[in-house]
């Protein structure tokens, strides 16, 4: 009996842990009715310091906690932890550190000014994801990457973990939304991402450290694009076109269902098709 295909999906928003917005909405009911086609499914998100864990019944997972990363020369402990949707028999998995997330809020200070660590903390989610997965010993098909917190895992997927088995001939989807496109990251955000088989060319797009290059970086190591809102930046979509990507357009998303599900679903089955 053929196994059924895995996805796992990498988001920066699930409703209810956040906010209901389009990201956050799609984070929420995507994975649930991918499932529900016949797919198996995993979901990560970062435990941002918004969200109370008493209230959703967040709680570690010992077995999968307990490994040090070293990002910009600091020694940061990795600590998994999950909630369970259970109207939607799913669960998700949190990335949390107490340095990066513990936080009263998720991306900007109070007066508004985007936190000078954010391109750290998104460095962090995107190894702690890949490793926790290797943890899970769960080998995924699909890796589906939604916000820009994202955006540095498809680079160290296919530079750092290609040879891994578990992540051997896994395809990256790229969901963009246009958000944090004019965020400054850090002048030596290169050399806080690098690590052993991740040299400074394989990012050389970052030499101008913004958020627009950022989603270059994502694309430029994706195998597909989806357009997460009606209209994407003209300077990604080109970037896109320039490497002949297949690119879903723009479908609305509802809650539970909808015609976006099925499309997102044949999208996955198109790519994996190309592989064979």
């Amino acid at each position: 009996m053929e196994e059924p295909v895995r996805v796992l999906f990498v988001n920066s928003e699930i409703f209810p842990y956040m906010p209901e917005t389009d990201i956050s909405v799609l984070g929420r009911y995507l994975p649930q009715g991918i499932q529900e086609s016949g797919k198996e499914i995993r979901s990560f998100m970062p435990r941002y310091g918004t969200i109370n864990e008493r209230r959703n019944q967040l709680h570690e997972v010992i077995r999968l906690s307990g490994m040090n990363m070293v990002i910009n020369n600091a020694d940061r402990p990795l600590v998994i932890k999950v909630s369970s949707i259970s109207s939607a028999r799913m669960q998700v998995y949190f990335i949390d550190n107490e340095d990066y997330f513990h936080r009263k809020f998720v991306y900007q200070d109070a007066e508004g000014k985007d936190f000078k660590d954010n391109d750290e903390r998104a460095i962090f989610f995107a190894r702690g994801v890949l490793e926790t997965v290797k943890k899970l010993r769960w080998k995924p098909d699909i890796v589906h990457c939604q916000g820009w917190i994202s955006h540095f895992l498809p680079v160290y997927l296919k530079k750092v973990y290609h040879e891994d088995p578990i992540f051997t001939n896994a395809k990256v989807v790229l969901s963009l939304y246009n958000d944090k496109l004019d965020a400054r990251l850090s002048d030596n955000v290169v050399d806080k991402m690098l690590v052993e088989a991740l040299r400074p060319e394989d990012a050389a797009v970052l030499t101008e450290p913004d958020g627009i290059n950022l989603a270059k970086l994502a694309i430029q190591y994706a195998d597909g694009i989806i357009a997460g809102v009606p209209a994407i930046d003209p300077r990604l979509e080109a970037f896109a076109r320039e490497r002949e990507l297949p690119i879903l357009p723009y479908v609305p998303i509802s809650k539970e269902g909808g015609p976006y599900v099925r499309a997102y679903n044949d999208f996955y089955d198109d790519l994996l098709k190309r592989r064979r």
